[in-house]
């Protein structure tokens, strides 16, 4: 096996990756260079990437990384993630996967002090390489995601087995046409407009540094390719709710949605919810919609399954600093 390789810039991982990691090659979203790019671009524009990399007999595997402090890497991640994992090329089996895993996590143990990784599916991986390799990595379990498996229904039967309160909240705010609700696959300036400007009259807080910048650039992207899908719901002119959708490969991710409060009577953002979904599963056909990470209540009148998120917290035993660190997050995965 060879050693592994550290990559400071994105630049020269694309072209060592040779376009391995674009959309054509790669079915999700927040697998692709694209994504890594783009959220470290406008996301940690002063957070120095770390990616590295080991090979053996052809087989790859690929951490992307932050270092957002001295002696201290994370997942190249954040709100915005749905899932965060290694990649890997040549098709390497478990065991495999486990040994280049472990090479990195080595390589690691040579100039980091505290490791962290998160939003996590399957931990298991990860967390044997690096106790393998010498950390102390503490696994826990850190919310979820909420998925809908369509498994063939039509709209009309999936919205049959919906909680009775959800069908006759929609059926009593949809009398009367009080908004003009509409799905776009192509952005234009004016709906980007409308969207920051629903965002900013709703109750969600302001997006962080570069979070709106991020955001335009998907669905600039998404837009390009064909797979956004952005919803308004209008009263007189002026959008008070908005859903931000990618649709591909048979999977419908729901990355953000807002609505004004001061429209909070009619139920905007729930009558559009309505529309999305329809449109997402009788028009484009989808099997699977994912509604991101956290647990709000919402999410389960939607969704019929929920996936377990994990995080490794990761100290290295040679670093004295990491000695507290480590106890305490031990300490408070034990008593959860």
């Amino acid at each position: 096996m060879r050693a592994p390789r550290e990559y400071h810039s994105l630049d020269e991982v694309r072209q060592a990756i040779a376009g391995r990691l674009d959309r054509a090659p790669v079915s999700g979203l927040f697998d692709r260079l694209d994504w890594f790019d783009a959220l470290h671009r406008h996301c940690f524009p002063a957070m120095p990437v770390r990616i590295l990399t080991a090979e053996e007999d052809g087989r790859e595997a690929w951490l992307f990384l932050l270092s957002p402090a001295p002696r201290r890497i994370s997942a190249l991640a954040n709100w915005y993630s749905f899932s965060w994992a290694p990649a890997f090329f040549g098709a390497p089996d478990g065991a495999a996967q486990q040994r280049l895993l472990e090479v990195i996590a080595r390589q690691l143990l040579t100039d980091y002090a505290q490791i962290d990784f998160y939003p996590l599916e399957d931990a298991a991986a990860l967390r044997t390489a690096l106790r393998r390799a010498g950390w102390l990595a503490v696994e826990r379990t850190m919310g979820g995601r909420h998925l809908l498996p369509v498994e063939g229904r039509s709209f009309a039967d999936y919205w049959a087995s919906r909680p009775g309160r959800l069908r006759s909240l929609v059926k009593r705010k949809g009398r009367g046409a009080l908004f003009d609700l509409s799905i776009s696959d192509r952005l234009t300036d004016d709906l980007w407009r409308d969207y920051v400007d629903v965002h900013a009259r709703s109750w969600k807080e302001a997006e962080p540094a570069g979070g709106l910048d991020f955001l335009r650039a998907l669905a600039e992207r998404e837009s390009a390719a064909g797979t956004l899908r952005l919803g308004f719901a209008r009263q007189d002119g002026r959008a008070v709710a908005t859903q931000f959708w990618t649709i591909e490969n048979g999977v419908a991710l729901i990355h953000k949605l807002s609505h004004d409060g001061a429209c909070d009577g009619g139920s905007p953002g729930t009558l559009l919810s309505h529309a999305m979904f329809t449109q997402a599963i009788d028009g484009d056909r989808v099997a699977l919609i994912d509604y991101g990470t956290g647990d709000n209540g919402y999410k389960a009148d939607w969704m019929e399954r929920r996936v377990t998120l994990h995080r490794i917290d990761a100290f290295n035993p040679r670093f004295a600093s990491a000695w507290l660190p480590a106890a305490r997050t031990a300490i408070s995965a034990l008593v959860g």
